[in-house]
């Protein structure tokens, strides 16, 4: 694909939120509105393992003058950690891809049908209160389980649920299937998409993975690194830094947004017009959506 002029979009470009379709709380609508609302004017909508809130959040760009990215969160594992690689611009009905998502939405599922049955041992939760916190056909995961606590008045909201009684050490924990990360970016590059990978460099047990593999994945096509990330330190930033620049590879900025299951807020992080447009230049599988 041919550079995008900067003119076709404009800045500020945040691409790294989520709606309802996932684990946000907003209707893809409501997370265009709220975007406009905080100065975003290019977005992408990177919903967990889907794809179903595209047009709606396109059609609402499209109304308000705005400039819609098309992306998705792909969920990966490498070892222990949990590794989330951004796919912008890649073809949705690619087969290798699809068949992929629906085997991880299914595996999540059951992974919080367990979650919840071990829950509702010691309290007063089951699996109907969790349904009635997601939307149809919406990717069940633990934030769900989370709210589904808070509606209950277990936990005063998701942030207490997720230090307390959804954290490893409490013994509710359940693994779930996700591809390694080198499948993950091999699917989205092989569907014409841009593979970044998300927040890389946060604390915990999801700390950053080994530069050696690293590595690996830019030589399978790894296209950046979203840096700009309230999670992300300042020391793994100085570092992905480094590497972005000794491979030329292109680096993004975000707030990942999930209305209000987050404190994060549209456009607290942003990634340049020059990133956007390199990211628009290498994808093939499908087009952004211009006002």
């Amino acid at each position: 694909m041919a550079v995008v002029p900067p003119h076709r979009f404009a800045g500020p470009s945040d691409l790294h939120m989520h709606s309802n379709q996932s684990d946000g709380t907003e209707t893809p609508a409501e997370v265009v509105r709220q975007a406009h609302a905080h100065g975003v004017r290019t977005l992408a909508l990177t919903d967990h393992d889907r794809t179903t809130g595209w047009d709606e959040a396109a059609k609402a760009t499209a109304a308000l003058g705005m400039t819609f990215i098309p992306g998705m969160e792909l969920s990966a594992k490498h070892e222990w950690r949990s590794v989330h690689v951004l796919g912008y611009l890649f073809d949705p009905l690619d087969e290798a891809i699809a068949a992929e998502t629906d085997r991880i939405r299914g595996d999540r599922i059951g992974r919080a049908e367990r979650i919840v049955r071990s829950i509702g041992r010691d309290y007063d939760l089951d699996w109907d209160d969790v349904l009635a916190q997601t939307t149809l056909d919406a990717t069940v995961g633990r934030p769900h389980i989370a709210d589904a606590l808070v509606a209950r008045g277990i936990v005063r909201d998701r942030t207490e649920a997720f230090d307390g009684i959804l954290h490893p050490r409490e013994g509710y924990y359940e693994p779930h299937y996700a591809p390694d990360p080198l499948t993950a970016v091999r699917l989205i590059t092989d569907a014409g998409g841009v593979a970044i990978i998300a927040h890389p460099v946060t604390t915990g047990r999801d700390r950053m993975m080994p530069v050696s593999f690293i590595e690996r994945l830019i030589d399978a096509g790894l296209g950046g690194f979203e840096i700009d990330h309230r999670e992300n330190t300042a020391s793994g930033k100085k570092t992905l830094h480094a590497i972005a620049a000794r491979h030329d590879l292109i680096v993004t900025g975000s707030s990942d947004y999930h209305g209000a299951g987050k404190p994060n807020r549209p456009g607290e992080n942003t990634t340049s017009d020059e990133m956007v447009a390199r990211l628009i230049d290498r994808a093939s599988g499908s087009e952004p959506r211009y006002p």
